[in-house]
């Protein structure tokens, strides 16, 4: 077993085991850090318990499909506010900067308190987002409440790590980490197709009250289901900064800096790029969207057995095949099989750099999974939203092809970065 600098040894580190979604990854305790307070919990192992996992599963579907929804919307929502294409990505990337934000300062307020009522909270503010957005009269109301869904959002992913393993104790830890991930995967996989299709069919705000709706569903569900969850206990400052000195996870806040950015130069246009530029229907695109993200999944499947032996080198293979798809995309978009089949290639690679990312800052500092996932929702939201504002200066001064061309580029120099930093960088293994 080898160690990174300054680090524990992993066989003493929380085991952890790791969801993604198409802009974040969260780390889950599934080992006993996750199950000490078990005994406290109500419905530990019951039929309510495992209720009480599908309705945080709920609650990972919604706000992972309010995250997405406005990506398949930009062109309607610009044209309804009467806005440039470029301004309204920026729904995209003020709620980064909202998680950017949250997440240390959730991590460091509310470890004390009790997990129930800060879960239905935060289904109440994802709520009043939607509503808002839903009838917001100009984009700077818009902006305000996507600016909450943000903050909601970091401290959600923040929250969401230690809660399964303790609604159902350790026998079944596993199971309910999955199903909290099929509810992550789920939003993924719903929210692009469903704001493009919802959009054509109802108009974007009526998609918006829609999710809004959908919202108090899962708050109501939760208000009844959910037990007391009673927290961990105190978090600290210095765990927070005892991950970002670790030199292996300041390279991987970097690469994965790096990553994002690109990623989201180019995803946050993806819609008006294969609208005009490739030419699609809505119809196809919708199609494509539901492949992505099942690509996705597959990808953070196999991802798994690929971090088993590198976590960094799968790491910097997946993110030059990304790199090299949004290229080919700049000079191949207009062909619609081809664009077609490099979309769905991107959302497989996607599903391994991804979560490669986290693995990364999870195994450089093995004995605080909460701190270094807190940690890793900041540096990746200020990632997306910076990729977000790149993606918008871009589109409004020169070609959607240029974009990609921009965006492939960005990853490919974080590919670099992780091929250089496997040179000399030792991560701690995991079982």
């Amino acid at each position: 077993m080898t160690e990174t600098e300054d680090a524990t040894p992993a066989s003493r580190a929380p085991r952890v085991r790791v969801v993604a979604a198409s802009t974040c990854a969260a780390a889950v305790p599934t080992g006993p850090a996750a199950t000490q307070t078990q005994a406290q919990t109500q419905g530990t192992g019951s039929r309510r318990g495992w209720l009480s996992v599908g309705a945080v599963a709920l609650g990972a579907f919604v706000i992972v499909m309010t995250e997405t929804l406005p990506v398949g919307l930009l062109p309607e929502i610009a044209d309804g506010l009467r806005v440039p294409l470029g301004l309204a990505g920026l729904m995209v990337l003020v709620p980064g900067f909202g998680a950017a934000v949250s997440a240390p300062l959730f991590f460091l307020g509310f470890g004390r308190f009790n997990r129930r009522p800060v879960i239905v909270v935060l289904g109440l503010a994802v709520l009043v987002s939607n509503a808002v957005v839903a009838v917001a009269p100009n984009f700077a109301l818009v902006l305000i409440a996507r600016l909450l869904f943000g903050a909601t959002l970091g401290a959600f992913w923040t929250v969401v790590s230690p809660v399964g393993p303790k609604l159902v104790g350790p026998a079944g830890g596993t199971r309910a980490i999955t199903i909290i991930a099929a509810g992550i995967s789920g939003g993924t996989v719903v929210g692009l197709p469903a704001g493009q299709f919802l959009g054509n069919l109802l108009g974007w705000r009526l998609t918006f009250a829609a999710a809004a709706a959908a919202t108090l569903l899962v708050v109501v569900a939760q208000t009844v289901i959910l037990p007391s969850i009673p927290p961990d206990g105190r978090t600290h400052l210095r765990d927070l900064l005892g991950v970002v000195k670790r030199r292996a996870a300041r390279f991987g806040m970097a690469a994965g800096a790096l990553v994002f950015v690109g990623q989201f130069t180019a995803w946050t246009y993806i819609t008006p790029f294969l609208m005009d530029h490739t030419r699609l229907s809505s119809g196809t695109i919708s199609l494509l969207y539901v492949i992505y993200g099942c690509g996705g999944i597959v990808g953070s499947l196999v991802a798994g057995s690929l971090f088993k032996r590198s976590v960094i080198g799968s790491f910097a293979g997946a993110s030059t095949v990304v790199a090299v798809l949004l290229i080919g995309l700049a000079f191949a978009g207009t062909v619609p099989w081809s664009a077609g089949l490099l979309l769905v290639l991107w959302g497989l690679f996607w599903g391994i750099a991804n979560p490669g990312t986290l693995v990364w800052i999870l195994d450089a500092a093995p004995e605080t999974p909460e701190a270094a996932s807190a940690v890793n929702v900041t540096n990746l939201q200020v990632a997306l939203a910076a990729g977000s504002g790149v993606g918008a200066i871009l589109v409004s001064s020169v070609t959607l092809p240029t974009v990609f061309l921009t965006a492939g580029l960005i990853v490919l120099a974080a590919a670099a970065l992780a091929a250089v930093s496997a040179r000399f960088l030792t991560l701690a293994r995991r079982e």
